[in-house]
Formats: C-alpha cells, structure tokens, sequence
C-alpha cells in the first residue's frame, strides 16, 4: 500500500514538470516568510501565552482535523488503486501501521506552530529580540540587493549541511508529524526574516509599498529566471547522473539562490500592484486558509475519477486544477458562514 504516492496517469505532458519544479523552489519558504511576518507584532500585543492559544486554535485544530479527516479522505484513492482489499478498516489498519503517517500540506501547520511556539518562548526570555537585528543592520531589511545576499548567505549555511547529510529528498517524523528533512532549518531562517520584517515594520522594509523592490520588479522577474533556470540545468538528469558528490553542494546552491530570487519576485509583484481589489479576490484572500488546508483531497479524487477518462493530459490538468480551485473554495466559503469555522480558518 504505497500511501505515499500520488495518483500517477499514464497520460503525461512535460510542460506541467518546469511548473512544479518552480513552486516547489520557493512556495513553502514564502508561506513561513509571511506567516513570520505577524509573529513579533502578534508578540507584543498579546503576550506569549495568549499569543501561543490563539496560535494553537489557528494551527494545531485545523492540523488535528486534517490528520484524522482531510489526510486520510485525501490518501484513500491512491489506497483504491494499489491494494485488492478496498475496505476501509484494512485500509484504515494500514494507514496506522505507518511510523510516519502521509499527511499532505498540512505538514506545514505544527512546523509552523512550532516555530511560533519557539519565538514565545524566546519573548518570555528577551522581550526585544525581535527589533534587534532591525536596529542594528536596518540597511539590510530596506535594501532588496543586500536582504538577498544576506538570505542566500544565512539560507546557505542552514541548508548545505543538511542536504549534505540527508539528502534533497528525505521525509522525516513519527505519526503525522513529518517534514522534509533537509529544509527544516532553511524554513526556520525563513520564518525568522519573517519576524525581522515585521518587528522593522513592513513600511520600513525591503516590502514597502513603492518601495525599491517594489519599483524594480521587472528586474526581479530577470533575476528569478536566470536563477531557476540554472537550477534546470544543474538538476537535469544527464548531469547529475555524472556529476561528482561534491555536485550536491552546487545544487544546493543553485537552490538557495533560485529560492530567494523567486520569494522576492513574488513579494514585488504583490508589493507592486497590492492597490488592485477585486470582490473576487477579496473573497479569494478571505478563504484562502480554508482552501489550502482542502484543496488536496479535491485534487487527487478528481485526478483517480480522470484515470480512466480518454482525455489529453492539458484537459485533466485544466479540469483537475479548476475543479479543485472551485470545489475547496465553494466548501470553505460555505463553512465559514459558521463563526465558530470562521474564527479558525
């Protein structure tokens, strides 16, 4: 029962592999840079026990629900479709049997909460750590050019030795509590410049509204092409199957480096056009949460109902992505007319 795999279509199409690899580059890094972001502010304004209750509500109930319900609802297609024995309970008896349970994108919430749960703790011990590194390198949160050499730095030294011991690839943890071994420590160092910007004041930052990252965002686009696509290249299978061991730490490095390239890219575009609303995006950043914590069991039940359907692969990826989308967005939304939801997600 490989619980771990996703539902793989005979049907494939090569352009869906360069989209992929360039979320998977930066996306997770960007969420703990902005969920970093409200932590000091947070901090101050609660304390650290309030601010860990609230966190604990926010995080570890949506991550409690998705370990018993949304994980496994989620897991069971691709159960359906590797095992003769389709029942539930044997399914269920081989769900637990695992030391590490498959818990998809929620895996990102006890980190989180983790994380959070570390800077309360440091607050309790030194109330104004936060706004230290803004006052004495406050150059370095204002500046684009130098906040990224300063991440690539920091990210690189965070990353390398772990990849070096553990591989790019490795998944650690024992029942829902898994992580992807290697970048622990990069999402650390993520969610950390997260607190920096936020204690500095995003108005202050390399963030500001028309600000210099803001006004140059094309060249930031430039930038994360360039980085990415020199990832490519020293990924490609036809290298790497040559490539010396030391090669590891280029690729390392060429992750780190298209990492933060495309984190500020994604930041210059919001940050550029931030004053374009929209009902329909208001609504979107409203939900949103909600469609994160459920959009990965729309995903793979509509992928396993698309398997035997003779379409081309662009068409169930168009209807697999769309379908998705507007099935977890329209549940989310429909829940969330409860308070009690909303005041969570």
């Amino acid at each position: 029962m490989l619980f771990r795999s996703p539902i793989v279509d005979g049907r494939r199409w090569a352009g869906f592999d360069p989209v992929v690899g360039f979320t998977d580059s930066f996306a997770m890094s960007l969420l703990f840079f902005l969920s970093g972001m409200f932590v000091w502010k947070s901090l101050q304004r609660k304390g650290s026990a309030r601010f860990v209750r609230d966190r604990v509500i926010r995080l570890g109930v949506p991550f409690a629900i998705a370990t018993i319900f949304l994980s496994p609802l989620a897991y069971y297609p691709t159960y359906l479709i590797s095992s003769s024995h389709s029942t539930i309970g044997a399914f269920l008896e081989g769900w637990l049997s695992f030391p590490a349970w498959p818990i998809g994108p929620a895996w990102f919430l006890w980190v989180l909460l983790t994380f959070d749960c570390v800077a309360a703790g440091v607050f309790v011990i030194a109330p104004g750590w936060g706004g230290l590194p803004g006052r004495s390198h406050s150059g370095m949160f204002r500046r684009p050019a130098l906040f990224f050499w300063t991440l690539v730095g920091v990210t690189g030294a965070a990353y390398l030795p772990m990849v070096l011991a553990f591989g790019p690839a490795r998944w650690s943890g024992f029942g829902p509590f898994s992580f992807q071994t290697s970048r622990l420590l990069h999402y650390a160092v993520w969610c950390l410049a997260g607190v920096c910007i936020g204690a500095q004041g995003i108005q202050r930052s390399v963030i500001a509204l028309n600000g210099e990252l803001a006004r140059n965002w094309l060249r930031w686009l430039g930038w994360s092409t360039l980085l990415w696509g020199i990832l490519v290249v020293v990924t490609h299978p036809a290298i790497r199957s040559g490539a010396p061991s030391w090669w590891v730490v280029v690729v390392g490095m060429a992750w780190v480096l298209s990492c933060a390239a495309s984190v500020l890219f994604v930041l210059a575009i919001f940050v550029r056009f931030v004053g374009t609303r929209t009902r329909l995006l208001d609504n979107l950043r409203e939900n949103a949460y909600g469609i994160y914590l459920t959009h990965y069991a729309f995903v793979i039940w509509l992928q396993y109902f698309l398997l035997r359907v003779a379409l081309s692969a662009v068409a169930k990826g168009a209807i697999v992505f769309a379908g998705a989308l507007v099935l977890s967005w329209a549940s989310v939304a429909t829940l969330r007319r409860a308070a009690a939801i909303a005041h969570i997600i």
